[in-house]
C-alpha cells in the first residue's frame, strides 16, 4: 500500500512538473516572439494607395511624371505641424501655377542612363534614390535631358514654393507628406535602418507622389534665404539673386529624426557639396519659364 502511494505521489509530480514546464516554455516563446516581432517588423497602418489626377511618362528616361494642379495655400509654420525652426516663419500665402513633378526621386538607374556614372552610396540596385549628387550636377543632368528632348519638353528642380504646396498634396494641412504619421510616409532614422530605400515603397500623399518625406533631401531651385519668406511673391516666387550661394534642400532623409521630415522643414547646403542623405526630383513643363 505505501509502495503505491509513493507511485501514486512520483507520477503526480512528473505531471506537475511536465504542465510548468510546458507553460514556462509557452511564455518563453511568447515573449520571444513579440520582441522579434517589435524589433523587425513594427506594425504599420494600412498603405494607402492614390490615383493620380494625371501623369506622364518621359520616353528617354522612363521617369514618371505626375500632374500637380495650381491654386494659392499657407507656406511654412502653421498650426498643423510642430517643432518648428526660424527659417519657417512667418506663415504666408503664396499661389503657384499647374505643373508636372516626378513621382519619385531621380533613381540610381535613371541617373546612370543619363549620365554614364554613379557616385551614389548605397550603389544596392536602379530602383534606389540616387545621392551623392551635387546640384550642379544636377543641372547638368536637367540640361542633357533638355537637349535630348530638343526643346518639346522643358526640365528643371521645383522652386521651394512647388516642393512644399507638392508635397503637402496640393497646399493640404499635412505635417509629412501624406498625414500625420511619419512612419507611414517616410523612410527616417526610426525605421530606416541607416539606408536608403528603393522609392515608392511608403504611402503616396494625397496627388500620388512618394517620398517627399524622408528617404533623401531634396534639391529645390532656390537660393537660400533667411528672409525669403518675408521677400517671396505671392506668385510663383522663386529666391535666386541677393541671397548666399547656398541652395535651399527640402524633405528631410533616412538618416533625419522625425522633426527633419515634416514638409515646412527647410535646409540648405553648398551647391557643390556631395551628401550621402541628398538627391533631387524634377519639374516638367512644356513651355520654358525663367526660373533658373
Amino acid at each position: 500500500m505505501r509502495n503505491n502511494i509513493f507511485i501514486r505521489m512520483s507520477e503526480a509530480k512528473r505531471l506537475i512538473f511536465f504542465f510548468l514546464s510546458l507553460i514556462i516554455g509557452i511564455y518563453f516563446v511568447q515573449c520571444t516572439a513579440f520582441t522579434e516581432k517589435s524589433d523587425i517588423t513594427p506594425a504599420q497602418p494600412p498603405r494607402k494607395v492614390v490615383k493620380p489626377i494625371k501623369t506622364w511618362q518621359d520616353p528617354i528616361t522612363g521617369m514618371e511624371f505626375v500632374w500637380v494642379p495650381g491654386g494659392c495655400y499657407e507656406m511654412g509654420c502653421g498650426p498643423w505641424t510642430k517643432d518648428c525652426f526660424k527659417q519657417e516663419f512667418p506663415l504666408h500665402e503664396v499661389c503657384v501655377d499647374g505643373f508636372w513633378l516626378g513621382k519619385y526621386e531621380v533613381t540610381q538607374g535613371q541617373w546612370k542612363q543619363l549620365m554614364g556614372y554613379n557616385h551614389s552610396l548605397f550603389n544596392l540596385g536602379k530602383f534606389y534614390s540616387v545621392e551623392r549628387v551635387t546640384w550642379y550636377e544636377t543641372q547638368r543632368f536637367i540640361k542633357k535631358l533638355n537637349e535630348q528632348h530638343g526643346g518639346k519638353y522643358w526640365f528643371r528642380l521645383p522652386t521651394e514654393a512647388e516642393w512644399e504646396y507638392a508635397a503637402r498634396s496640393g497646399g493640404q494641412t499635412e505635417m509629412f507628406s501624406g498625414g500625420n504619421n511619419a512612419d507611414a510616409v517616410a523612410w527616417y532614422h526610426g525605421n530606416s535602418r541607416e539606408s536608403t530605400h528603393s522609392v515608392g515603397k511608403k504611402a503616396p500623399n494625397g496627388l500620388g507622389l512618394y517620398d517627399m518625406s524622408g528617404n533623401v533631401w531634396e534639391w529645390c531651385q532656390d537660393l537660400n534665404s533667411t528672409k525669403a519668406y518675408k521677400r517671396h511673391a505671392k506668385n510663383n516666387p522663386v529666391i535666386i539673386e541677393k541671397a548666399s550661394n547656398h541652395r535651399v534642400i527640402k524633405g528631410g532623409g533616412w538618416n533625419d529624426i522625425e522633426r527633419f521630415v515634416r514638409c515646412a522643414q527647410r535646409l540648405d547646403n553648398m551647391p557643390g557639396v556631395r551628401d550621402v542623405n541628398i538627391g533631387f526630383r524634377i519639374v516638367m513643363k512644356q513651355k520654358q519659364e525663367q526660373t533658373q
